[in-house]
């Protein structure tokens, strides 16, 4: 499933948005209301390549009709690239193990006309040998309270990062992917962010575990724009 530029996941009354126009195919093709449960929330601008969600239905269409049917009623935009029916106790968010994001910068002189909605453009040569350094220092169970937006509503800011890598690609395209059993408001944004301090040789390598210590969001790094920002898996025990 990928998303629409611009628009997020939840539904909101009068706007444009990933839920409900899916809920909105659901109802065409079944005739039924149904409530849409998503691995977790996308902002306005991100994108999605794995996103995941359960819904009930009382419909007999063939399961494996169903991402056609759906796929006929929406745009081109949002593709739904498949369907299964799952246990009654699954819920596509608090059944979720583990989640994969990935940030794409452009590090090349000149932004792209054709992709500058699919990625940010850093024109300033980053070190990524000194990034690839300080990714490492992610990975494990930490306080990422230096890491997140203000407003965050979870209880916790604990989570564990289980892999942290940075990847250069040919065409001058850095990707960082996380994957992690959950993700603050913002937070690979913010780690991405940081990581693109350490690039500009603003922040050493080594000073990512007492910036993580501190649980101070004004040592981090800034929030990086939305544009650049995939939700590329998630997993299930199942």
């Amino acid at each position: 499933m990928t998303e629409k530029i611009l628009i997020g996941w939840q539904k909101q009354p009068n706007k444009l948005n990933i839920q409900g126009t899916i809920e909105q195919a659901i109802k065409i093709i079944t005739g039924e209301d149904v409530e849409l449960n998503a691995s977790g929330r996308t902002d306005a601008g991100v994108h999605a390549l794995g996103q995941v969600a359960n819904f009930k239905t009382n419909s007999n269409i063939p399961i494996e009709k169903i991402s056609i049917a759906l796929n006929s009623n929406l745009k081109q935009s949002i593709r739904i690239k498949s369907a299964e029916e799952v246990n009654e106790k699954f819920h596509a968010r608090l059944s979720c193990k583990r989640k994969t994001y990935r940030y794409i910068i452009n590090n090349s002189e000149f932004s792209s006309a054709i992709y500058r909605n699919l990625e940010t453009h850093i024109p300033q040569k980053l070190n990524t040998e000194k990034m690839k350094k300080a990714i490492k220092h992610f990975v494990g169970e930490h306080d990422f309270k230096a890491f997140k937006a203000s407003g965050t509503s979870s209880k916790s800011s604990v989570r564990t990062i289980y892999n942290a890598r940075l990847i250069e690609m040919l065409n001058s395209r850095i990707y960082i992917e996380l994957t992690g059993n959950g993700f603050l408001y913002n937070m690979v944004r913010i780690i991405s962010g940081t990581l693109v301090e350490v690039g500009l040789e603003r922040i050493c390598p080594d000073s990512i575990p007492n910036i993580i210590g501190s649980k101070d969001r004004n040592l981090a790094g800034k929030t990086l724009p939305p544009n650049g920002l995939y939700l590329v898996d998630v997993e299930y025990d199942m």
